[in-house]
């Protein structure tokens, strides 16, 4: 804010300085002083008595020489005065200097000018400015983990929603902290319980191979008895462990969908100018194929979501000659597919890829994490729709299944 105040003064004291200068340079201009078409008069009077002729060109500010007698002389709507030269009388016409009436248009001009860029000046530093500068530390604290930073509310037109937004922002970091941390207890607490778990048939184990290796069971029930024992500890701890990678891989994610209906054609235009120039700069090809409009059932801000994810997965997978989005309807749905060319991937790999955190064997080299097609497919499955890849001709396909309204 400081700066900003600076700068305004700064751009109002050269606006002072330059209206300034203006004004001397408008009082300059005014080389002629009052009444000298009445020295021009004369010198015209003076012409005529020496030469009994006259050349109105020589005196600028005369328009007119005209003679007569009687009360013509005198019909005329301009300004004028009466000369004697030769013996006659003359009606000289001549027009007055105006420089001062411009003087005042252009300093009126001036001052609203001045006013106009002031009142500006001081609107934006209200209105954009003020507000701005009560809310520019709330985004690193938010980032260092402060959520109880106070965020100001403002109902001006131009940060209203701003903060509105903000304070959805910390709402949302807020339970995403709280859903972390039930799940680091609720791990850990599972791990700490299948680990004490564990122990018992691992014991077990123990006592009936060490028994078996030193030959303590003569008979051959007894033995065939503890090597069952010892399958059915083995198959309690590989049950353990199942459930230990069933709670790794389960949900680490929650998703909010709220459902509603969108035109196809707004979801379009919004990925097309999303990236229309982000690929023309790379020299991609974005081809957007022909569709008739259709009103979806979906939550359009996350089926957008999806649609982002598979172009941005597209950028990074494909080679970067094209990138097409095509259409179909089938069975009351509409068929949104994302294809690149350039494809490396095995079909064998197709039923792995929406897991979470699973690379392709494309993905050498490339940064990722392996969530793109895993939040595609949860998003999709909550919005009622579903989601399927394919691979033809060298190009991977990615197909959005979303229901008609």
């Amino acid at each position: 804010m400081k700066s900003f105040r600076r700068i305004g003064i700064l751009f109002i004291v050269i606006l002072l300085v330059s209206a300034a200068a203006a004004e001397l340079m408008l009082l300059n201009a005014r080389k002629d002083p009052a009444g000298i078409y009445r020295v021009e008069a004369k010198r015209l009077a003076d012409e005529i008595n020496d030469t009994g002729t006259y050349d109105l060109s020589r005196y600028p500010h005369l328009t007119g020489v005209y003679g007569g007698t009687g009360s013509e002389l005198y019909d005329t709507d301009s300004q004028y005065l009466i000369i004697e030269a030769g013996g006659s009388y003359y009606r000289v016409e001549y027009r007055l200097d105006n420089s001062r009436r411009v003087l005042v248009i252009a300093s009126v001009f001036i001052a609203v000018v001045l006013l106009l860029v002031s009142g500006m000046l001081l609107y934006f530093y209200r209105h954009l400015i003020v507000p701005f500068g009560r809310i520019n530390s709330v985004p690193q604290e938010l980032a260092k983990g402060n959520l109880a930073v106070p965020i100001p509310e403002e109902k001006g037109r131009f940060f209203g929603k701003f903060t509105w937004g903000v304070n959805l922002l910390r709402e949302s970091i807020e339970k995403d902290r709280e859903h972390e941390l039930e799940m680091q207890r609720d791990k850990k607490m599972l791990l700490l319980s299948l680990s004490h778990d564990i122990k018992t048939p691992l014991s077990a184990i123990k006592l009936n191979s060490r028994a078996l290796a030193r030959g303590l069971y003569k008979d051959e029930d007894k033995r065939r008895e503890a090597a069952e024992s010892i399958n059915r500890h083995a198959d309690e701890i590989e049950s353990f462990v199942s459930q230990i990678t069933k709670a790794a891989g389960e949900d680490f994610m929650t998703f909010e969908v709220s459902m509603g209906e969108e035109f196809l054609s707004r979801i379009v235009t919004k990925i097309y100018e999303r990236y229309a120039a982000q690929l023309a700069i790379s020299g991609t090809e974005l081809k957007i194929g022909e569709y008739s409009d259709s009103l979806l059932s979906c939550d359009p801000d996350r089926l957008a979501e999806c649609l982002q994810n598979l172009i941005e997965n597209a950028i990074k997978y494909g080679d970067g000659k094209r990138i097409s989005l095509s259409f179909d309807q089938q069975d009351g749905c509409k068929l949104i597919t994302v294809t690149n060319t350039g494809c490396t991937l095995g079909e064998e790999e197709l039923t792995d890829i929406f897991g979470s955190f699973r690379r392709g064997s494309n993905s050498n080299g490339v940064k990722g994490s392996g969530l793109g097609l895993f939040i595609c497919r949860k998003l999709m499955t909550m919005m009622n729709g579903d989601i399927y890849a394919d691979i033809e001709d060298g190009c991977f396909s990615v197909t959005l299944v979303v229901k008609l309204a």
